[in-house]
């Protein structure tokens, strides 16, 4: 019998053709993710889900969804796929995270124009016969200075168009190296320079922890006096209350805005200012684009129900059926010991160093390369994948290289990681035992020997009596049970290394009191997916 897919949003007739063209039976109701109870009904029938963003794959949902497979999403954002649930139920979930660079690139430049010519306010105005043309005084953006936070696949776009208008181009972004920012024709620079220097600042990184708000209320009084400010990337970046103020008070010149902190935006604290130009979400919206990724996630579907073949996936490596049996535990180590480096460097990487020894060695390593990459990147960018990861890696500079070697050890195999930047080198192995389970062996040269959980405490500290009771003390007084505790020292008195496995997150309070101390050199609670 033939898959079966519903496509329950607006998409391309062309995707739809693509599953007729490749044998697979497809339902084509644009209409039917708005109606909740509906989709509820008949989702068991349907071995795939295509979307857009109207339908929302809820929990709810998923667990209905007795048969499905795959869920696509013709775009890059799957914040409406609940990702967690549909990975315990073994759905594999995949977006086009190529498809709509170019597209939302060029609103981003058309939002720069309109806010700096007052273009909305100014054909408003005309449409109403006033004739105001002392009103409307814009400024250029030839030798202006654009501030860019966010250099990566839509951030590297916008650049380069800048640059063709003769704008000065600088960025924040803590993954490019210099050699990209060369390469690009751009100046690296920190937060607090970009601030204080750029005329335009547009923003182009996903809403991370690290990046909610990234300007606040302080960093939007730290901008140039008249600066303007672009937003296509995700709301909840900007303190919008702040911006407004600011804007009132005439520091802020401008604002376009793309996203909000809540969509639909029915009502916000930038509505109604002068000069703040405002679209609708709008950043994907062309024919283009929506013709693009409508194709994309056609063909990925087919390939996947057909063949099992995996592209762009989310929760899922990219590789055939038949590796995925043997390799998932070893694509899901290699995914863990990027994550913990990942998760512990702040600066920009010059070069990912993977060791492939053992077994492990012929196995397939760009899918193991890839899952190591995508784990170190995952911290800011959370919504990277197998397949993604290696070209962002490539376009912000990074060297990959990969080494393979006949069995050394006492481990059938084992994956060391080494991330190299301008001031240290930092590694990790780790290997796969026999129960399927993947062990960190050695961290910094030190072996240990610690199970990965998803909340877990790695701390530094010389080798001195105490420590392993200032360990759980602590965190005892915190309420925080521990499932397993793994010590490693380099050499006595030297230095030493203690990784914790815990039943819940670490409270601020527990991180406060061990840094309180004195006696540690990091104290940095980790998170896994595991």
């Amino acid at each position: 019998m033939a898959p079966k897919v519903l496509i329950s949003d607006k998409l391309s007739p062309a995707a739809v053709q693509i599953f007729k063209d490749r044998g697979i039976d497809v339902d084509f109701q644009p209409d039917l993710g708005k109606d909740k109870d509906k989709l509820l009904e008949v989702i068991g029938q349907y071995d795939g889900l295509a979307i857009r963003s109207a339908t929302k794959a809820t929990e709810k949902i998923i667990n209905a969804a007795t048969n499905l497979k795959v869920i696509g999403r013709a775009g890059i954002g799957v914040d409406n796929v609940d990702r967690d649930a549909a990975s315990r139920k073994g759905i594999i979930v995949m977006n086009t995270p190529f498809g709509n660079m170019i597209t939302t690139a060029e609103h981003a430049i058309a939002l720069m124009f309109a806010v700096a010519r007052q273009i909305p306010e100014a054909s408003a105005s005309t449409h109403a016969g006033k004739w105001e043309k002392s009103k409307f005084m814009g400024v250029e953006l030839t030798g202006k200075t654009l501030g860019v936070i966010g250099a990566g696949n839509i951030g590297s776009i916008v650049c380069d168009r800048a640059r063709g208008l003769k704008m000065k181009v600088i960025a924040m972004d803590p993954f490019l190296s210099e050699e990209r920012a060369t390469e690009i024709g751009v100046e690296k620079v920190t937060l607090d320079d970009l601030l204080s220097r750029a005329d335009f600042i547009t923003l182009h990184v996903p809403l991370t922890a690290d990046t909610k708000n990234i300007l606040s209320r302080e960093n939007l009084e730290k901008t140039k006096k008249g600066v303007r400010i672009i937003n296509c990337a995700r709301g909840g970046l900007v303190d919008e209350e702040a911006l407004a103020d600011l804007l009132k008070s005439g520091h802020v010149a401008g604002a376009a805005f793309d996203v909000f902190a809540v969509e639909p935006a029915t009502e916000n604290p930038l509505f109604g200012l002068p000069n703040v130009v405002c679209t609708p979400h709008l950043g994907a919206a062309t024919t283009e684009a929506q013709e693009n990724v409508a194709l994309q996630v056609a063909e990925q579907m087919s390939d996947y129900l057909l063949t099992g073949a995996v592209q762009n996936a989310l929760n899922m490596p990219s590789v055939t059926a038949e590796e995925a049996k043997v390799m998932g535990p070893w694509i899901k180590l290699s995914g863990h010991l990027g994550h913990f480096i990942g998760q512990l460097t702040a600066e920009p990487i010059k070069a990912i160093n993977i060791l492939f020894d053992g077994v492990v060695s012929e196995m397939n390593l760009k899918a193991l390369t890839a899952s190591t990459v995508a784990g170190i990147m995952k911290t800011a960018n959370p919504d990277v994948n197998m397949v993604s990861a290696p070209v962002i890696a490539k376009e912000r500079g990074i060297k990959i290289s990969t080494t393979k070697q006949d069995q050394s050890g006492a481990f059938d195999g084992y994956i060391k990681v080494t991330v190299v930047t301008d001031t240290r080198e930092r590694s990790i192995a780790g290997t796969v035992f026999s129960d399927g389970k993947p062990r960190f062996i050695q961290i910094k040269g030190i072996n240990i020997d610690a199970d990965i959980g998803a909340h877990m405490l790695y701390t530094t500290n010389k080798d001195v009596p105490g420590i392993i009771g200032i360990l759980g003390t602590t965190l005892g007084e915190n309420n925080v049970n521990i499932a397993n505790f793994t010590l490693g020292r380099a050499a006595a008195k030297g230095e030493a290394i203690a990784v914790l496995y815990m039943d819940e997150p670490m409270p601020e309070a527990a991180i406060d009191a061990l840094k309180a101390t004195g006696k540690f050199q990091q104290v940095r609670p980790l998170h896994f997916d595991v």
